[in-house]
């Protein structure tokens, strides 16, 4: 049975879309890609149907990383599917538990630093790089980045539990 991940950010141009790449990479090195999807999406539809942030993608690209992408809104109905929803900051949180069904779907509500181990555990935010430079996508790759062996490893985790 396949493990379902959603990373979420406010317009799924930027954060998300840069979460889900590094992921994808990550999985595919683990050997899990055919255990575990993950995609993404935006707390909101400003940007549906575009491709992602130009600076989104050229960090990508400069660091490995491969990315097709068209952004969309985050569904309600979609919690029945997923296994874990990512919020890459408290603002996307608070929005997804309250979208959220039932208590159990809130719960599978998680911020993606709260998978690094070094960040300080006050402020687990991505900050949204959008209407800074060049410096503040390289920042959040590095974030996205060290976050995500943590949330690899709490995947696989689960992934192998289902197994067993």
């Amino acid at each position: 049975m396949t493990y379902r991940v959603c990373f979420v950010c406010t317009g799924n141009i930027c954060r998300s879309p840069m979460a889900e790449a590094v992921f994808h990479a990550r999985v595919a090195d683990a050997g899990l890609d055919d255990l575990v999807e993950a995609d993404s999406a935006g707390t909101g539809g400003w940007h549906e149907g575009e491709g992602a942030d130009p600076r989104t993608v050229a960090v990508l690209a400069e660091n490995g990383y491969e990315l097709d992408h068209t952004a969309r809104q985050f569904q309600q109905s979609w919690f029945s599917r997923l296994d874990l929803v990512v919020a890459l900051d408290a603002g996307h949180l608070r929005a997804l538990r309250r979208l959220a069904p039932t208590e159990r779907d809130a719960a599978k509500v998680r911020l993606l630093r709260s998978y690094d181990p070094a960040a300080d555990g006050d402020d687990l935010d991505v900050p949204d790089p959008y209407y800074g430079g060049q410096d503040g996508f390289e920042e959040c790759l590095e974030m996205v980045e060290a976050a995500s062996t943590g949330l690899l490893a709490a995947v696989r985790e689960q992934v192998e539990g289902r197994a067993a």
